[in-house]
């Protein structure tokens, strides 16, 4: 079991939180697999995944709208988490769903 593939990710600024899209490697193209995990877990396994320069958590709500544009996210480093994450906690490993 590994990820063969970062569909798609989110960070929610108000509550450190990543919203990942995935495949595993036993996953067929129509399936995917969507969880949510606190920025602090990252953390606890040692993956710093947002970049300091990335000062995303202080935006005012008219700089909102540009959050996105400020995120400097290592995909290689996330995929690399992800599968730590879920070796160690494989009853976290969310459900595929189909497309």
């Amino acid at each position: 079991m590994e990820i063969r593939e970062l569909v798609s990710y989110y960070v929610y600024e108000d509550t450190k939180r990543i919203e990942v899209t995935f495949r595993l490697t036993l996953d067929s193209e129509d399936e995917v697999r969507n969880d949510i995990i606190n920025l602090e877990e990252a953390e606890e396994f040692g993956y710093k995944l947002i970049n300091d320069n990335n000062d995303f958590f202080q935006f005012d709500d008219e700089e909102e709208e540009d959050f996105d544009d400020f995120i400097d996210m290592d995909e290689d480093l996330l995929i690399n988490f992800l599968n730590e994450y879920y070796i160690v906690n494989p009853t976290k490993l969310p459900k595929t769903e189909i497309l």
